[in-house]
């Protein structure tokens, strides 16, 4: 118990030393706790349109609307409400996405890598195909089949991300499995299974963790690409890509429409690869503290 308290502080102490690291976390906890209290936070509905008040700048410009004090869009609705909706989305796909794909890829990353043989073979030579074919393009001919909708983008993204995954862990597991500590679980008996859960899997949460941590942006931008391209999710859900799309036609007459979204996007992603590269440092046994 002492054990677990003091690497815990060890990684608060750390977090607070790390200045971009702990404003990275403090931006992303506000977009989270935006995303969970959504309801809470704003009156607005996201989807009602009012064409008397569309086009309202945000405040305090002039012929800005008390009611709505990020502007409104093209057929009057509230941009704030459909920015905090938006977060969910965003966040939604990203997260519940990388962690299937991050599953499917570590646990193959892991058989490979450990066992080999025939089985390496053939899903390697897949890997090897799929990244043959652009992701956005693989991702667009997969929707253009299934159809666009919110559990469609999150089940193709998370199944389509699984390479990455499993190419780094299989070469991973590929080095340590030629270790001294390996070599003598086996020679005192241990079962397979105990050695890659006891001894491989704490050793590639570092690199696993950084990929993770860049696979959450890049699906966060390919669902916001996806839904600009009328792709993505449902057409009366908010999302941070569907502003972008809907606003591009009016950025120059209603600039807030395009850049307040395109600002939340930009920001998010950048402050999860850098919590993600600080994360890499604390939880990687082997990196040297700079």
């Amino acid at each position: 118990m002492k054990k677990r308290k003091d690497k815990k502080n060890r990684w608060l102490e750390d977090l607070v030393a790390s200045k971009s690291a702990l404003l990275s976390a403090i931006f992303l906890l506000i977009i989270i706790l935006i995303a969970v209290f959504a309801p809470l936070l704003t009156e607005q509905d996201p989807n009602h349109t009012d064409l008397r008040v569309r086009l309202r700048p945000p405040m305090p410009l002039e012929g800005a609307s008390p009611e709505h004090v990020l502007g409104t869009d093209s057929v009057g609705r509230d941009v704030a409400a459909r920015l905090v909706y938006g977060a969910r989305i965003s966040l939604m796909v990203g997260f519940i996405a990388v962690v299937i794909s991050g599953l499917i890829g570590v646990t193959l990353g892991l058989i490979t890598g450990y066992f080999g043989g025939w089985l390496d073979d053939v899903i390697m030579r897949l890997a090897d195909i799929q990244l043959a074919f652009p992701f956005i393009l693989l991702m667009l001919a997969v929707l253009a089949v299934v159809g666009p909708g919110l559990w469609n983008v999150i089940i193709v993204l998370g199944v389509t991300g699984w390479v990455s995954y499993s190419r780094i862990v299989r070469g991973c597991v590929m080095s340590l499995r030629e270790k001294e500590f390996i070599e003598a679980a086996r020679a005192i008996g241990v079962s397979n299974t105990r050695i890659i859960i006891k001894h491989l899997i704490p050793n590639i949460i570092g690199p696993v963790v950084v990929i993770a941590s860049f696979s959450v942006s890049r699906t966060i931008i390919a669902e916001a690409s996806l839904s600009f391209l009328g792709l993505g999710v449902d057409v009366e859900t908010a999302t941070w890509g569907k502003m972008l799309s809907e606003g591009r036609e009016y950025i120059t007459d209603a600039w807030w429409l395009t850049t307040l979204p395109g600002i939340f996007l930009a920001l998010t992603v950048l402050c999860i690869n850098v919590f993600g590269d600080w994360l890499r440092d604390v939880v990687d046994p082997k990196t040297v503290k700079r």
